[in-house]
């Protein structure tokens, strides 16, 4: 069974999901993953999907188009590995907060890389108005044999290089 990424984008507006959910049953294809966010009045959508034995992502592609277009989101899909997916699932949560500025995800995202953690979902946000506070939640894969105490450690060293207080703990799977 092919599998497919589909990334969408456009300016939120109610029906951007049912547009495409609607597609890609038509096209008989199944909902496999989905991570869906409003930025900036920007909806942005990525799905992995399961299509039935000879879709191709330039048909797929194309019905989608035709689906969305009216409500002005552009659709972009490529072929993914098919069978059964490799899940990474995610051991611990970093929270950082602080005074906005170039740099937070970028100091503390290099350290997890550098480490061989692999961040498996990451938000971001501004909030409050005066003064703004930058917000970074994280779901990170730490590797077989990473001393988390250790890291947590070099989280809290960086953080303070980035003027950000941080929580780094483990987390139970099942409740994600």
């Amino acid at each position: 069974m092919p599998h497919f990424a589909v990334i969408a984008i456009g300016a939120d507006r109610p029906g951007i999901v049912a547009a495409l959910a609607g597609s890609l049953f038509e096209q008989g294809a199944n909902l496999e993953d989905v991570s869906s966010s409003i930025l900036r009045g920007h909806f942005a959508t990525m799905l992995v999907v399961d299509g039935p034995e000879g879709t191709t992502a330039e048909g797929l592609q194309s019905a989608l188009a035709r689906a969305v277009e009216p409500i002005g989101v552009s659709v972009s899909v490529r072929d993914v590995e098919a069978g059964a997916p490799r899940r990474v699932h995610a051991s611990h949560a970093l929270v950082a907060y602080g005074a906005d500025r170039p740099g937070i995800v970028a100091g503390l995202a290099s350290l997890l890389a550098e480490r061989g953690a692999n961040v498996t979902d990451l938000s971001c946000r501004l909030t409050g108005e005066d003064p703004e506070v930058y917000v970074l939640v994280a779901e990170v894969a730490l590797p077989e044999g990473l001393d988390a105490d250790a890291l947590r450690s070099e989280i809290e060293a960086r953080s303070g290089e980035l003027g950000v207080d941080v929580t780094f703990r483990g987390i139970d799977p099942d409740t994600l």
